[in-house]
């Protein structure tokens, strides 16, 4: 029984096939997803999808990343939060690859984006979904930041984890998991199986970020949660454990984290997928 933490459902490439992936999944016995927003405008659409599953379940955030968009505050993020199929915010975070001509200290409005989720995160207990590319010692300062601030400390997880292990242990070292996605199954990602084999178990998730990243040997191809079993075992090489101890750490870490519980397939939700 899998889950996938952190997959995009509502992005073009996968809206049109939500029975196809229902069928899938199930088949994949990939029990439970997290389904991530991106944009303001897009949280009603990840909500409205969550409500059609019991097993599935929404965040409310603004990607670091998106630039010229509704920008959140936090008495937005604080109303969606009270959403029962709402379990996180993010993804948040920050990105600095696209600089474009500009230098750090322009991506203040990044920082500032941040400092909302942080602050949403903790006045409503929910877990962030961290999103860090090129930024990772700001990311973590800000974490800091807020974790000494007289507040709760910030929780969540760093997903589609690609950094270093200095990174990696830091992250833990404020209480935060780690996920996993295809890209450990990658050719050229040794550096991220040396994280994989030194994250705990007991901190780990998996995930796709689908439709995105697909898994070897499906790389190139489009993602869905059904491809989530590959990453499982890819991790389980890792940890030198069977695949179906990582599905289930993974699976309680998640229930743990997110603080939902994950209900196994149903018989008759397995089938052929369309």
């Amino acid at each position: 029984m899998f889950v996938d933490s952190h997959c995009h459902l509502v992005f073009p490439e996968l809206r049109e096939r939500l029975p196809e992936i229902r069928a899938a999944m199930a088949q994949a016995q990939v029990s439970a997803a997290l389904c991530i927003s991106t944009r303001v405008e897009e949280i009603e659409q990840v909500v409205a999808l969550a409500e059609t599953d019991p097993q599935w379940w929404a965040s409310a955030g603004v990607h670091p990343d998106t630039e010229g968009e509704t920008e959140p505050d936090e008495a937005l993020l604080l109303r969606w939060a009270a959403h029962p199929k709402v379990i996180a915010i993010g993804e948040t975070g920050l990105d600095y690859y696209r600089l474009n001509g500009r230098s750090i200290a322009d991506m203040a409005w990044q920082r500032e984006r941040f400092r909302v989720h942080i602050r949403a995160g903790q006045a409503t207990d929910l877990p962030l979904v961290i999103h860090t590319r090129q930024a990772s010692e700001d990311t973590l300062a800000l974490l800091r930041e807020a974790a000494s601030a007289g507040q709760p400390a910030p929780r969540g997880v760093f997903h589609c984890f690609t950094e270093t292990m200095d990174v990696a242990r830091a992250a833990l070292d404020l209480g935060f998991l780690i996920s996993f996605s295809g890209i450990l199954t990658f050719r050229n990602a040794e550096d991220l199986r040396d994280v994989a084999r030194y994250v705990p178990l007991d901190r780990c998730l998996i995930e796709t970020d689908s439709p995105y990243l697909a898994p070897v040997p499906f790389r190139g191809k489009t993602n869905t949660p059904a491809l989530v079993p590959h990453v499982a075992a890819e991790l389980a090489r890792q940890k030198q454990c069977s695949v179906e101890q990582v599905a289930d750490a993974t699976r309680v870490n998640f229930e743990r984290l997110f603080g939902v519980s994950v209900a196994p397939v149903s018989n008759e939700d397995q089938g052929t997928p369309a």
